[in-house]
């Protein structure tokens, strides 16, 4: 297991001259030895290209990476001891599930006795112990994508092993197992454990920190609930729940806001600089309000969705859809009636060009 610490940039073009040149913008990122981190973004936004830096598959254009301070910008992923789990499985399929699972081990001439233990230990963890004999051409995808986990797993010595959107071709009930187990793996082993992922729910589940990035550069770095609750970046609002955060055009003059052409006052010792900004408020904390009620704006409701475990209610604030989550107890409001909605609160966050706002 190893400290990875990140500080460089990376583009595919020679000479890259504007941010759209990069694949990865310059950036400075530590992950520490036995953590457990996702990488959470759109397709293209530069995750896989820094899996492949810190694996040793790719060099960075620019800068430096190094493990517990040493310098491995050029060393390959032998030399830097990673393991890597892709996509699509990798295994061999004249073999058998033990013999997949001990390969890794033989080729770093590890003692029989040794191999047998650990092989054991893995395939336990794995659910797979009862398999070990069968040939893995026989066996269903998750149970080859579970061969894979374990030949990344199962070397002791290992720096980190990286995961490259390892449950994409999982069917989906069974996922959230795998996510599980993946979980209970890494509390057992205490490995280091990276994982690419564009699904927020694969990555908030499984991480203890999560880099969220878009457009080649990590905008956030930060726990499930820090993600949810502060997120530092609009784009983090946006990608982060289900629905993501409601942005509202706001104009700020010392202990007031304007929104929609109504004046609010800031909750007491709040205040921001004169300015344009952008309120952000999740759906949860978005609250039906009185008329006139302080903090509140008129708002026309466009749909009402029963999500069953929940109302999802659909309301224009001037010409801005804002999405409000209402438990189903709550008298709800019908299409087309006029209502007030709660946007300031304890919640609410407010940005500057895109930026949260301290």
């Amino acid at each position: 297991m190893a400290r990875i610490d990140l500080d460089l940039a990376h583009a595919y073009k020679a000479n890259p001259q504007e941010d759209a040149d990069y694949a990865l913008l310059p950036l400075q990122m530590s992950f520490e030895d036995g953590g457990a981190y996702a990488l959470l973004g759109p397709s293209g936004c530069g995750k896989t290209t820094m899996l492949n830096v810190i694996s040793g598959l790719l060099a960075p254009s620019q800068g430096t990476v190094k493990f517990d301070g040493k310098d491995m910008t050029h060393a390959t992923p032998q030399e830097r001891n990673i393991a890597q789990v892709f996509q699509f499985p990798v295994i061999y399929d004249t073999m058998t599930v033990a013999e997949n699972l001990a390969f890794p081990l033989r080729n770093r001439k590890m003692p029989e006795d040794q191999i047998k233990k650990r092989v054991g230990q893995i395939a336990e963890m794995l659910e797979m112990s009862g398999q070990l004999n069968q040939r893995a051409a026989g066996l269903a995808a998750d149970a080859k994508q579970k061969i894979s986990l374990g030949r990344g797993l199962v070397r002791p010595d290992v720096s980190a092993v990286l995961f490259d959107e390892p449950l994409t071709v999982i069917d989906p009930h069974l996922k959230w197992q795998l996510r599980r187990k993946l979980k209970q793996i890494h509390h057992e082993l205490k490995l280091t454990l990276i994982y690419v992922t564009h699904d927020q729910v694969e990555a908030l589940t499984f991480a203890q920190q999560v880099v969220v990035m878009t457009r080649g550069r990590a905008v956030q770095v930060g726990s499930a609930d820090a993600l949810f609750e502060r997120p530092q970046h609009t784009f983090v609002g946006h990608f982060i729940g289900s629905p993501g955060m409601n942005f509202l055009a706001a104009r700020a003059n010392g202990d007031s806001v304007e929104i929609a052409g109504h004046r609010l006052a800031l909750p007491a010792g709040r205040e921001l600089p004169p300015g344009d900004f952008k309120l952000g408020v999740r759906p949860e904390y978005v609250g039906l309000a009185a008329a006139g009620a302080a903090g509140a704006v008129p708002a026309s409701v466009m749909r009402v969705q029963d999500i069953g475990t929940h109302t999802m209610v659909t309301a224009m604030v001037g010409e801005t859809p804002v999405k409000v989550r209402l438990h189903s107890e709550t008298t709800l409001p019908q299409a087309g009636e006029s209502i007030w909605l709660q946007v300031l609160g304890a919640h609410t966050c407010f940005y500057k060009n895109e930026e949260l706002v301290a």
